[in-house]
């Protein structure tokens, strides 16, 4: 049985724009990707709200820093087949004041972690699917929190790239599928998820098979 790892933060968690409480397990992008694999496949769902790549939130404490939880997650399911890594929009709020080359830099350090933690089998790395967040729309409820992150978020899908490409990983740009809601700007409504969770099923037997 493979091993799939989904590390990320709202957006993995299912945070419902619409009542801001969770999407339905099933109807949440790693269960539809979870139902779309076959029974060879084990989903790890490992999604935090507010989780950043490698920040402190002063707001919240150290334990929304991804680089933090990422080790003691990967050892802890060890073998890992494949680790999707899907974070950075937190990195966009306004308190954190990152350029986009930091947020890009930052994403790096989560890729070398992974890709040197033989958590993968055999003790090698496992296999890695960069996803880079959908763009930042016409922000509501978190629109003081966000705002100046709205241009930069353009810019992040080129960035994870290149990042992805340098370290010779797989890579996805989620804007390129689906589209923030319009109820807050950032998170996804139902529908997108389940799109999302099609596209990266395929993408992940691919990888795998």
């Amino acid at each position: 049985m493979k091993t799939i790892l989904c590390y990320g933060d709202s957006l993995t968690w299912g945070y419902d724009p619409a009542t801001g409480k969770r999407i339905a397990r099933d109807k949440r992008w790693p269960g539809v990707l979870r139902n779309d694999l076959s029974s060879n496949y084990f989903v790890i769902e490992e999604g935090l709200n507010g989780r950043t790549t490698l920040w402190d939130d002063p707001l919240h404490g150290g334990y929304k820093n991804g680089m933090k939880y990422l080790i003691p997650c990967l050892a802890s399911h060890r073998p890992v087949d494949l680790v999707i890594l899907f974070l950075g929009t937190n990195d966009l709020k306004t308190r954190f004041s990152l350029s986009v080359t930091e947020i890009a830099r930052s994403i790096r350090v989560l890729v070398d972690l992974i890709l040197k933690s033989e958590a993968g089998p055999h003790e090698n790395a496992p296999e890695l699917l960069l996803v880079a967040p959908p763009i930042i729309t016409e922000l509501s409820n978190f629109a003081e929190e966000f705002e100046s992150g709205k241009t930069k978020s353009r810019l992040l899908g080129q960035y994870y790239k290149q990042v992805a490409e340098e370290h010779n990983v797989h890579f996805l740009d989620s804007s390129e599928v689906v589209v923030a809601s319009d109820l807050d700007g950032i998170h996804l409504d139902v529908g997108e998820h389940v799109k999302l969770g099609h596209v990266i099923a395929d993408i992940v037997v691919k990888i795998m098979e």
